[in-house]
């Protein structure tokens, strides 16, 4: 518990940063109108891509004593995957409906 403490205290402007980030981008995109989330869809992809890599170089990095950064770049790591293939699975569908169906 107090290792948890000491990491709130040394991180607290980073943690006041992280949740105005969080504000912003969810007032930002509620914000945008349909047409365009497609667009914007394709540049979150490519943001997780890089918060993907990111994870990864972290994970490596990290010792493996230090079990909050290896659980939050985990969690980082899954979170992104999860946007990424999400991404891709919709954009696919979206490209079939532009497809011509086959006369039988």
């Amino acid at each position: 518990m107090n290792e948890i403490l000491n990491f709130l205290i040394e991180n607290e402007i980073l943690i006041y940063l992280l949740l105005f980030t969080i504000l912003l981008g969810f007032e930002v995109i509620s914000k945008v109108p349909s047409v365009l989330h497609t667009p914007l869809m394709s540049g979150a992809n490519a943001i997780s891509g890089i918060v993907i890599l990111g994870a990864i170089i972290l994970i490596r990095s990290t010792e493996p004593d230090n079990y909050i950064t290896l659980i939050l770049a985990s969690v980082a790591l899954f979170v992104g995957s999860i946007n990424v293939f999400g991404g891709f699975f919709v954009t696919n569908r979206m490209l079939e409906m532009f497809n011509k169906k086959k006369k039988s």
